[in-house]
């Protein structure tokens, strides 16, 4: 079983900048696509940036392109969003996901293994 634990989060000031990790343990990491997601107070999970289990290609919402990066360190078990230029519209819990089936990266019912999510809250 496929354990994912994310870390990172906190409170920013608009226009500052985060970075999440999230760690994975339990499985084979490397086989894996990616996904990060969110979760705005009200509002259905959303995806944010996903990634392929070789960090070939990646994929993002439009409103964080250019401003969010997505990486993977297969060595380390770990995955990263690094978001610059943070809004705040940003703010959400993020979610890490793995296990994404094949053409499915940007669905959250694609997804196998979720981990608890890591709040993120941006002040204007």
């Amino acid at each position: 079983q496929v354990q994912l634990v994310e870390s990172g989060g906190g409170l920013v000031q608009a226009g500052g900048s985060l970075r999440l990790s999230c760690a994975a343990s339990g499985g084979t990491f490397s086989r894996y696509n990616m996904g990060w997601f969110r979760q705005a107070p009200g509002k259905e999970r959303e995806f944010v940036a996903a990634i392929t289990w070789s960090g070939g290609n990646t994929y993002y919402k439009d409103s964080v392109k250019g401003r969010f990066t997505v990486s993977r360190d297969n060595a380390k078990n770990t995955v990263y969003l690094q978001m610059n230029s943070l809004k705040p519209e940003d703010t959400a819990v993020y979610y890490c996901a793995g296990g994404a089936a094949v053409g499915g990266d940007y669905l959250a019912a694609s997804y196998a293994y979720w981990g608890l999510g890591t709040q993120v809250t941006v002040s204007s």
